[in-house]
């Protein structure tokens, strides 16, 4: 793949409409991991990582499907079909396998044209744009592959992701669009009005022209960030988060939750990955009900590890410096 420069021009209009992804995107992680499955790359982590979904694939029956069909369509390469990670996925893995199940064909021929005349594109895949059949047996090994090959890491992913998204907030609230944009990444570089990226697939322009971009964190995405070809599509720029380890590592015993309890270091675990999260997301994390989380809450601000503050009908919590240190000393 040639080297070269992702030029990404805003107006004024774009930079007030900068988003950052809620959550991980489970198509994007699901592309950017066959890649990973395809590279052999990562050190031992991500080797430890291949090993294990490729076990689980095979014991599934899936193994074979994904070589047939995901592979030739998610090659390690500079070009795949835009239709493999709709913007719908941001709302949920079964949102985005529907949006690619709802593809006009004729995207999808026009897609498979552009893979087949860059990569090639294997004679069993060529109907998939008129075959409905085939489209759904796509979805059904895409579905499979993200439960199998992705689904016990899933809390690793959302967990980096939240973190990551955590610290732009931060940035952004420090320096603004701009001020977050100068530390995204050493890829990146910021140069009014133009975000300039260092991208794998050649020289590209993307004029945003009052679109505004939404940035997608990934874990498995690993390299340099990058985005969709079609750019009438909603912008997006996906990057690589930083990790300390693959996705499901163990640690040795849960200090945190001896100390707190379980359910009380999840919401402090919750708050440090999210700030400024309100009460009702917070339950949503830590998965209890509303009322628990408020109680969690309360406890912990009496602790002097989380600050509250009240926005209209919002109750939004922060991450105090003890706080912080407590969940890094148990790291």
């Amino acid at each position: 793949m040639a080297g070269g420069i992702l030029r990404i021009i805003f107006t004024g209009d774009d930079l007030a409409r900068v988003r950052i992804a809620s959550r991980a995107d489970p198509l994007w992680e699901t592309v950017a991991s066959l890649h990973r499955f395809q590279a052999g790359d990562g050190g031992a982590a991500m080797a430890e990582w291949r090993r294990r979904a490729r076990a689980k694939l095979a014991e599934t029956g899936l193994l074979q499907d994904v070589r047939r069909m995901l592979v030739p369509l998610a090659p390690r390469a500079a070009y795949f079909p835009d239709f493999l990670t709709p913007i719908e996925a941001q709302q949920g893995v079964e949102e985005g396998i529907q949006a690619i199940l709802d593809t006009p064909p004729a995207r999808v021929r026009r897609e498979l044209d552009l893979l087949r005349a860059r990569h090639g594109l294997p004679a069993h895949l060529e109907s998939l744009p008129d075959d409905g059949p085939a489209m759904r047996r796509l979805a059904a090994v895409a579905a499979g592959y993200f439960q199998t090959a992705l689904g016990e890491h899933w809390g690793e992913v959302e967990r980096a992701v939240s973190q990551d998204r955590g610290t732009r907030v931060r940035h952004l609230a420090d320096g603004g669009v701009e001020g977050m944009f100068t530390q995204l990444s050493p890829k990146v570089r910021w140069r009014a009005p133009v975000l300039e990226v260092d991208y794998p697939a050649g020289d590209r322009e993307l004029r945003l022209r009052g679109r505004g971009l939404t940035l997608i964190p990934s874990y498995f995405c690993r390299t340099a960030p990058v985005t969709l070809a079609d750019p009438g599509l909603p912008p997006v720029l996906v990057y690589p988060v930083a990790r300390t380890g693959v996705a499901g590592r163990k640690t040795g015993g849960d200090a945190l939750a001896e100390l707190l309890g379980k359910t009380r270091a999840a919401v402090l675990r919750c708050v440090g990955l999210a700030p400024g999260c309100s009460t009702t997301e917070l339950a949503r994390r830590a998965g209890v009900p509303t009322s628990s989380a408020s109680e969690h809450a309360r406890v912990l601000r009496q602790a002097g590890l989380i600050v509250s503050t009240r926005h209209a009908n919002l109750m939004l919590h922060q991450i105090t410096e003890s706080g912080d240190a407590l969940l890094r000393g148990t790291r």
